[in-house]
């Protein structure tokens, strides 16, 4: 990719590096990396939006697109659609927690003057996840009856678990919207599309940008712990604990936490995969894996309030009693 930059960004990088598994280069005192552009244009100009709002509010960490010499946002180079994004490049200091950052970004961007249409999911979870369930049981069911792949049946056989946990879900968050113990923290913030972890040392991508509920990153965080093999309850504590340093979650917060981590979005995300993946031994082993931590998975999620300090029964938080 130097010769793309070279060539449409007049960008002589001599120097490349890696941040969190992604090539950049490194010019003078900020780094350039390429994402691919080939999804709808709207997309990439609102998370485009979003990351200039969080740099004009000093949030230093965001990588953000820039526009080539001929003024344009995406570059076509070798048949294919670029963005190119820059980050300030910055040696490393005292690093932060992964709570305190993550606290940090919702804060960042709590006062984003809009919401936006089609990178937000915020009060929309239900229905998203009802569609999601319907959209993939129907193509599961229609590939059962079409191929008998190992890929198809494993999926067939799986449906049911994978139906009546999302049923179990979905009740729970029709449930939670009816909660009325809401607080500042429940307002819709910047997000990131699936966080994980290495956002205390990383950057914020531009494409990975959602507008949202902050339950959302919080979950998806707490998830990828749950499905480690190691027992994370003990650093899923330290997270939310440094998160409530600076955001205090309320009840309603921990409710959307708690149906989002129901929700079986590793699973969808697996199965998703495999959808665009034609190699059926990687694709079955990925499910097989997933599948077989998820009895740790759901036994980790029934200890989750009490490990997390949070008094279900005072509260009036009601929990899943088959976990």
């Amino acid at each position: 990719m130097r010769e793309l930059l070279a060539d449409y960004y007049n960008i002589h990088a001599r120097e490349n590096i890696i941040v969190n598994g992604r090539e950049g280069f490194k010019q003078d005192n900020f780094l350039y990396f390429t994402i691919s552009a080939d999804f709808r244009e709207i997309i990439h100009m609102e998370q485009a939006a979003t990351a200039y709002f969080l740099v004009e509010n000093n949030y230093t960490q965001v990588a953000y697109p820039i526009q080539n010499v001929n003024g344009d946002w995406f570059t076509r180079y070798q048949g294919n659609h670029y963005l190119v994004l820059k980050a300030a490049f910055a040696a490393s200091g005292q690093r932060k927690s992964e709570g305190k950052a993550l606290a940090d970004l919702h804060l960042a961007g709590l006062d984003y003057p809009y919401e936006p249409r089609e990178i937000s999911s915020y009060g929309q979870w239900k229905q998203l996840w009802i569609d999601k369930l319907t959209a993939f049981e129907n193509k599961i069911m229609l590939d059962a009856e079409e191929a008998f792949d190992e890929w198809s049946l494993l999926l067939a056989d799986t449906l049911p678990y994978i139906v009546g946990i999302s049923e179990n879900a979905i009740q729970y968050m029709q449930e939670s919207e009816g909660e009325k113990r809401f607080a500042e923290v429940d307002q819709g913030t910047v997000c990131l599309r699936r966080y994980s972890e290495k956002l205390a040392d990383g950057f914020v991508w531009t494409n990975d940008l959602v507008y949202d509920h902050p339950a959302r990153d919080l979950a998806e965080h707490i998830r990828h712990n749950l499905l480690q093999v190691n027992d994370p309850l003990n650093k899923i504590r330290d997270f939310l604990n440094e998160y409530q340093e600076k955001r205090q979650l309320s009840v309603f917060s921990w409710r959307l936490i708690y149906a989002r981590l129901i929700f079986p979005i590793h699973l969808f995300d697996a199965i998703e995969r495999g959808f665009s993946n034609s190699e059926d031994t990687q694709r079955v082993r990925e499910m097989r894996d997933l599948l077989e931590r998820q009895a740790d998975y759901e036994r980790r999620l029934g200890q989750f309030f009490d490990e997390a300090g949070v008094d279900c029964e005072r509260l009036e938080i009601p929990v899943l009693h088959w976990l």
